[in-house]
């Protein structure tokens, strides 16, 4: 662990440098690019005089360096802006946080069962090496991989709503446990999961079973083998910890998304989620939601980003962050 916090120091002054760049940017685009706010506010009634006195009120008219040092400033106290057309007048915060939530919990529980089911079919598939099994196995997951999701929701619908009868088309059904909202709690999750599961297997998997092929080939894992160690004993012990190091980079990236939903998802099975807000967002030039998921959503990436940096020192003995260590 030597190190390790020097380290982390450096990556947590670096973020709001990143973070600068990231909201200058968007904000930029925000304010020069195309469609304007006041006249999406406005919709068809646009009063020169009216939209004027707006862009006053708000400080729209304000140079742009103002605008957005002022935008900052709020942004740091939590205030997000307001929704200029999907939900006028209400707060950012009020709209995001909750939609974050519905998608955080489907995609937290995709996470959990892709790779809970995925490590073990990869590692499976490296030991069947040079067996029928090991590309059938893999070439199955990776065809369902190739499938839109756009093609799959609607079999699935088909399928397990109106053919069999055992699951709703759509929805999220909110339950209330020791005051929190959870809506996984319902038969209604179960479309969204299998429709994100099942793409992500097929990714999983494969880069497992790479990874497990890799650390197969070393000597640690010849000598626990010459030792007379069980098969199931050499690949729980010595050849899985070892072969996750490639796929702990890939989860940090999925951890950075959890909260980002899935625009598709959402949209078909009319799920209340972040993607589906997004998506609203972008297509109706509403600005301060647009701006406020990208600055949450570059957040998450950071820490996510750290958090990996971090596991790999757990998860491979092998790394080590030394004290002059650049980044």
């Amino acid at each position: 662990m030597q190190g390790l916090l020097p380290y982390v120091t450096r990556r947590l002054l670096w973020a709001p440098v990143l973070l600068f760049v990231v909201s200058l940017v968007t904000f930029a685009l925000g304010r020069y690019g195309p469609g304007d706010p006041i006249a999406v506010l406005q919709a068809q009634r646009l009063d020169p005089e009216v939209a004027e006195s707006i862009r006053h009120e708000r400080g729209l008219d304000q140079p742009f360096v103002e605008q957005y040092l002022t935008y900052i400033s709020n942004f740091l106290r939590g205030d997000l802006g307001e929704s200029f057309s999907i939900y006028r007048g209400i707060p950012v915060q009020d709209i995001i946080f909750p939609r974050m939530w519905v998608s955080f919990q489907y995609s937290f529980l995709v996470l959990i069962i892709t790779y809970a089911i995925g490590i073990p079919i990869g590692i499976f598939t490296a030991l069947k090496q040079g067996t029928w099994l090991d590309p059938f196995v893999i070439g199955g997951f990776l065809f369902i991989a190739s499938i839109p999701v756009l093609v799959v929701i609607p079999i699935l619908q088909w399928l397990f709503a109106l053919q069999l009868g055992w699951l709703p088309s759509g929805g999220w059904q909110i339950n209330e446990i020791a005051g929190i909202e959870f809506g996984i709690f319902d038969k209604r999750i179960m479309l969204p999961v299998i429709a994100l599961t099942l793409p992500g297997l097929g990714g999983v998997a494969r880069l497992m079973r790479i990874s497990t092929l890799e650390v197969l080939g070393e000597d640690f894992v010849r000598t626990a083998r010459a030792k007379g160690l069980h098969e199931i004993t050499v690949a729980s012990r010595h050849v899985a910890r070892n072969s996750l190091l490639p796929l702990v980079t890939i989860m940090g990236y999925e951890l950075a998304g959890l909260m980002g939903g899935a625009i598709f998802t959402e949209t078909l099975l009319g799920i209340p989620g972040v993607g589906q807000l997004a998506f609203q967002a972008i297509t109706s030039n509403d600005y301060d939601i647009v701006m406020a998921l990208v600055l949450l959503g570059a957040s998450a990436f950071i820490v996510a980003m750290l958090v990996v940096d971090i596991a790999y020192t757990f998860v491979d003995p092998r790394v080590r962050y030394r004290p002059g260590e650049l980044l």
